[in-house]
């Protein structure tokens, strides 16, 4: 008998394994009134991780479900209430818990908000930046990226080692083209990030022109509820400027809904002085052009976010996600006085130009999205993009020239219509599966298809009579297509003292691109392969050695291919190329981290085919032409240190210097050019919490880049400084923050031509330097967390 109760309790056990629990119950306070929006949370009894949670209804009743039959921690809290804890162990399919809160004895002025420090953590393939209940989320998500060691923002370009990044946030691509990226980045609240991961070296399973991934977290809504927040903020630059949005989160046991929106209405000013030195054919100077422009961009944008999960099961999840943005006003004026000298004083003139463009553009993109888990702990993963972009552009030019002889001066006056449509559709299928405790398995295909269609037309206008005559020399057509089918394998294992993670993908790549008007085709038809690998040591508790390897792709802009000529003025154009081929990254690193905290790390690169928008000079018809250019070969080769270490409670700081060399060769104006340059990149960032009960948040930031390399231009060194101050207020629910930019006004720079025939020189004096005023407002259930993402596609980054 004794032995048969045995059996009976065994038999019991295991099919209880096999079982889910639930627990339910009400949240009540010391007078037996219901609390809605508590939080209740069940947390592990060993580790005290949170693994399941739920926000009591309007009857303070809770339903936490997907439990285990094991010990857990019960907790509960509420902001006035004394938080609530218990451990409880579920032997049952369902238990029921009553909680009955008590109010807090102390007075809400006496909470006490501590602001955790960024910390920074250095693994082989990337750097993660901490940053969650830090000041710097009270901020913009691109100021986070502005402070996150590794990333530069400059002049609303985000780039990574000399290399532009692909954005995620958790996971996905986000839906716009790289300027709107960081139009999106700026106008967006930073305060549900919780890391950011610069991935200098990302696996097989991301598209090959991942070459870098900046990876921003947010914290997941673990709690069924609602909540949102408000934001405004208000920069005075040389202009003022200013935006505001409301974000919307809304959770249930079936479904989450993340809505945003932002508008933003901005007007910068940019000045420039730009001096050409024409050559004759012995290489001497036969004209010098000096010209002052002032350009000034005046735009409204509205951006909209929706992220639609639809939970089928405890292991089957459809997700909606959609990114509008639409650019109704987009005015860019540009002013400019040229004065040209031919260095004997008998034919000199000068001339004004006013060039007035207006764009109207929208940029729209839906993911459809299939997860399924598996009990192995495997998954599949099911995405279909769909993107449509159009861009409309109007362009007018007129330009009056002034001689010493009255009687030579005349005008001329034209315009360009410019139109670009794109649809882009995607579709990929991945599988994760483990293979054993430390190994596990990926997989997966892709395939793209994009079409683009543009065309431009000029007409020219006698500013006598005002006629118009279509000029058909700088008017055409440009039709554009290409499809990407992509296969990729990934595998990982830890064992002992040694992690290593390696991949292959391949992509077939199918190009036609064709000029209507000249009937110029440019074909292109390749397979390639892209490895990855990722080793790493152990050697001690305190030290670790790594290295890694990355072969990478980045496709031409459609925009950069297209034919088109913009006029700047009459003797400045900026034109496509549709011969542009593909640029091929090699990347070597070897790297140590010593304590977690020290990183020293080398790294090169050997980059074939990069592109670069570079100035050529026509000496004969003194003409300057900004055109994309391969421009051959090119090495990139340095090293990195990074750490990070508090002076104070109340005081932490970060540092990373770079220490690196660009090498470019190519054959230019019938020549082989070569240059390099030695550069330095540092970063000196520091966070400060004030006041007794922290509520107040500093962080003070310095960046210096010296004299570099970028396409056989010459790149002044850069001195770049920020302020920012953030202040809690309303019981947390409110902060106001101050920022100041560009305190030392350093980040004006110029930027140098000279080999060959060519020999100019552009001085760029841009609105960075501003003071900005936000203030954001929590409401509903503000103790939740966002799941928010943004998602996209790598095809939208190459959108203009």
């Amino acid at each position: 008998m004794k032995y048969l109760a045995y059996i009976v309790i065994y038999l019991l056990s295991f099919y209880a394994i096999g079982q889910e629990a639930t627990i339910s119950g009400q949240v009540l306070d010391q007078n037996n009134q219901p609390l809605s929006f508590v939080n209740v949370i069940a947390t592990d009894a060993l580790d005290n991780s949170i693994l399941k949670g739920a926000s009591t209804d309007e009857s303070g009743k809770f339903t936490i479900t997907g439990l285990n039959f094991k010990a857990y921690i019960l907790q509960a809290s509420f902001l006035g209430f004394e938080s609530y804890s218990e451990n409880i162990t579920i032997t049952t399919a369902t238990s029921v818990k009553n909680i009955v809160l008590k109010e807090s004895t102390g007075t809400l002025d006496e909470v006490v908000v501590t602001a955790n420090k960024p910390t920074l953590k250095k693994d082989v393939d990337r750097l993660t930046f901490n940053v969650a209940n830090t000041s710097l989320v009270e901020g913009t998500m691109l100021e986070v990226l502005r402070s996150t060691p590794g990333v530069l923002v400059l002049g609303g370009n985000i780039s990574v080692k000399n290399s532009t990044p692909t954005v995620f946030i958790n996971d996905r691509k986000v839906q716009l083209s790289a300027s709107e990226v960081t139009q999106l980045l700026e106008n967006s609240p930073a305060n549900s990030i919780k890391k950011v991961e610069v991935i200098t070296n990302p696996s097989a399973k991301y598209d090959a022109e991942s070459g870098v991934v900046i990876n921003i977290v947010m914290s997941k809504n673990l709690i069924t509820g609602y909540r949102g927040n408000m934001f405004s903020n208000f920069t005075q630059g040389v202009f003022p400027r200013y935006n505001a949005g409301i974000n919307q989160f809304y959770k249930t046991n079936k479904i989450n809904i993340n809505l945003n929106y932002n508008y933003n209405h901005s007007k910068i000013n940019r000045d420039n002085i730009n001096e050409i030195n024409y050559l004759d054919n012995n290489n001497t100077i036969s004209e010098n052009w000096y010209s002052t422009l002032n350009r000034n961009t005046t735009s409204k944008t509205h951006n909209a976010n929706l992220n639609f999960d639809y939970f089928l099961s405890e292991r089957s999840t459809l997700s909606l996600t959609s990114n509008f943005l639409y650019l109704p006003y987009f005015d860019y004026l540009t002013k400019g006085n040229t004065t040209v000298n031919d260095l004997q004083g008998t034919d000199d003139y000068n001339f004004n130009v006013n060039n007035n463009s207006s764009d109207d553009k929208y940029n729209l993109g839906v993911d459809l999205d299939f997860v399924q888990k598996f009990k192995n702990e495997s998954s599949l993963a099911i995405n279909v993009h769909m993107t449509k972009y159009d861009y409309e552009r109007h362009q007018q030019v007129n330009s009056q020239y002034y001689f010493t002889n009255s009687g030579s001066n005349y005008n001329t006056t034209f315009t360009t219509d410019n139109n670009q449509t794109t649809d882009i559709l995607t579709s990929q299928i991945d599988y994760n599966t483990p293979l054993s405790d430390n190994s596990s398995l990926s997989t997966g295909v892709k395939t793209s298809v994009i079409n683009t269609e543009s065309d431009i037309t000029q007409f020219d206008i006698d500013p006598n009579t005002g006629l118009t005559t279509f000029n058909a020399q700088y008017s055409d057509a440009y039709n554009y297509d290409e499809s990407i089918f992509a296969a990729y394998l990934d595998y990982q294992i830890d064992w002992e003292k040694w992690s290593f993670s390696g991949g292959l993908r391949a992509e077939q790549t199918n190009i036609e691109g064709k000029s209507v008007s000249t009937n110029v085709l440019n074909k292109q038809d390749y397979l390639e392969w892209f490895p990855t690998l990722n080793l790493s040591w152990q050697t001690s508790e305190n030290v670790n050695i790594y290295t890694n390897y990355k072969r990478s792709i980045n496709r031409p802009d459609y925009q950069d291919l297209n034919p088109f000529n913009f006029f700047l003025n009459d003797n400045t154009i900026a034109t496509g190329n549709p011969y542009l081929q593909p640029t091929f990254t090699d990347k070597f690193v070897l790297g140590t981290s010593i304590k977690s905290r020290y990183t020293f790390e080398f790294y090169y690169k050997d980059i074939s085919d990069q592109i670069h928008e570079i100035p050529i000079q026509d000496n004969a018809n003194n003409i300057l032409i900004y055109q994309p250019t391969n421009i051959g070969k090119s090495t990139d080769l340095g090293l990195d240190f990074i750490t990070y270490f508090d002076i104070s409670n109340s005081w932490s700081v970060y540092f990373v210097t770079s220490f690196y060399n660009i090498s470019e060769e190519a054959f230019l104006d019938n020549q082989l050019v070569k240059q390099d340059q030695w550069s330095n990149y540092s970063v000196f960032s520091n966070d400060f919490s004030l006041l007794k009960d922290k509520s107040l948040s500093a962080n003070f930031t310095v960046i210096y880049t010296s004299k570099n390399l970028q396409g056989f231009q010459t790149v002044d060194g850069r001195l770049i400084s920020d302020l920012s101050f953030s202040k809690k207020l309303f019981n947390d629910k409110a902060t106001l923050s101050l920022a100041f930019a560009d305190l030392f006004n350093k980040q004006d720079f110029a930027v140098r031509t000279k080999y060959g025939r060519q020999n100019n020189y552009n001085f760029h004096n841009q609105d960075n330097r501003y003071v900005k005023l936000g203030f954001s407002y929590k409401f509903g259930n503000t103790s939740l967390q966002t799941n928010e993402r943004i998602k996209d596609k790598k095809e939208r980054d190459r959108l203009k």
